[in-house]
Formats: C-alpha cells, sequence, structure tokens
C-alpha cells in the first residue's frame, strides 16, 4: 500500500490541527498540503496568499527548508454549521489562528480557508519603577 493509502482522514474538523502538525514532525509535506481542498487559500500570517493545494505544498516545502516547526496550541471547541466548520487555535507564543474546514462528499473534513495569524497578545508594558 502507499503513503497516501495509509494516511489518517479527518472525520471531525477538530482533527486537522493535530494531523497538520503530526504530518509536519514526521515530514510528510505531502499529506500535510492533503488536508486542504484543492482550492483552498491559505493566509501565512507574513503578507503572502497562497492559493490552490499545489501552491500550499509547495509553500510547506519551503517552510521545512526554513526549518519552521509547528507546535499544538490550545485548540478551540470547532464551531460547525452543517458542512463548514470554524477551527481556531491559541498557540504558545499568544498567536491564534483561524481556519474554515468544509465536509467532503465521503464525510471526511478539508481546510478551505486558513489563516496562521488573527492576532498576538499583546505583551505586558515592562512594570515601573519609581
Amino acid at each position: 500500500m502507499n503513503e497516501e493509502a495509509n494516511r489518517r482522514l479527518a472525520y471531525h474538523p477538530q482533527e486537522l490541527e493535530r494531523l497538520l502538525v503530526s504530518r509536519q514532525n514526521s515530514g510528510d509535506v505531502e499529506g500535510m498540503a492533503a488536508l486542504y481542498e484543492r482550492q483552498a487559500l491559505l493566509d501565512d500570517g507574513e503578507g503572502r496568499l497562497v492559493y490552490g493545494r499545489d501552491a500550499i505544498r509547495r509553500f510547506f516545502e519551503e517552510l521545512a527548508a526554513r526549518g519552521r516547526r509547528f507546535v499544538m496550541g490550545e485548540q478551540r471547541a470547532a464551531l460547525a454549521s452543517g458542512d463548514l466548520a470554524l477551527t481556531s487555535t491559541r498557540l504558545p507564543d499568544g498567536t491564534v489562528t483561524a481556519e474554515i474546514a468544509r465536509r467532503q462528499s465521503d464525510g471526511t473534513w478539508l481546510w478551505a480557508i486558513d489563516q496562521f495569524r488573527i492576532t498576538a497578545e499583546e505583551q505586558e508594558p515592562p512594570a515601573r519603577t519609581s
């Protein structure tokens, strides 16, 4: 069996984030891209919009080459309405992600939109001394 046939599918939108981080940690760039719809949109949080699964795969290849690693954060409960769901994670550095997932005809979920950073917690100003 090939690697794609052995790849776990997301049957709940909440599974997508864990699968993404797990696949990156194992070096499975193709598997990372497989979590996105064919015409998905990814906002990398640094001003770059990436359209389509093929471009998203290339983007993840670039991240891997630069050594960027994803970490699991605190996932918020997915908000689902029909075949759409909003997923979100607060990362350890305070960054919050937001994604729109869509249920596919086979019952699995894929991301249609992924925004790496919608906000970061403000750093508290240093304490004043008199």
